[in-house]
């Protein structure tokens, strides 16, 4: 099982100005996936609250990947993946790119995209798209890897999952 925590990157969803109508869809295809959900916050479009909260979530014992969803694309807000850059130790341009790709074959704008992924300790950050169906479209392309890439990096993790607590 993979342990998930979810971070959602949208100043409008956070002020309540506007609902999260992609949680429930994505919290169920995880569901679907054998994936654990320990976390769900939204954070506001800002480069230093994305950052905050992916360095506080990169310190809990056993949490295998953070899930960004949204701030991908050409907005003036649009800071996650320079956010995840500013946490990673190790970046992974490959998912980003086969996540464009294999976008670019439904919608020719996913050349606009610029989400990336990376490695901070034993984590994963992946960056996915704000829109619910790009999200699942383009988590759905990286689930292959998920598990490989869990083992390859839990090799000296010990212990159950905690619980969450800012």
């Amino acid at each position: 099982m993979i342990v998930v925590a979810v971070v959602v990157i949208n100043s409008k969803i956070y002020s309540g100005e506007v609902e999260d109508k992609g949680a429930e869809s994505l919290r169920r295809y995880l569901q679907e996936h054998d994936a654990l959900i320990v976390d769900y916050e939204v954070v506001p479009d800002d480069r230093e609250s994305i950052r905050k909260q992916l360095l506080h979530l990169c310190e809990v014992p056993n949490l295998h990947v953070i899930l960004t969803i949204g701030g991908t694309g050409v907005r003036p807000t649009d800071w996650a993946p320079e956010a995840t850059r500013d946490v990673i130790e190790k970046e992974i341009p490959g998912i980003g790119e086969v996540m464009r790709a294999e976008s670019l074959k439904k919608v020719k704008t996913a050349m606009l995209s610029r989400g990336t992924a990376g490695i901070r300790g034993m984590t994963m950050v992946i960056n996915l798209p704000g829109s619910p169906k790009g999200a699942i479209e383009n988590l759905s392309v990286c689930l292959p890897i998920l598990d490989h890439t869990v083992a390859k990096l839990s090799v000296k993790r010990k212990g159950e999952v905690g619980t969450i607590s800012q």
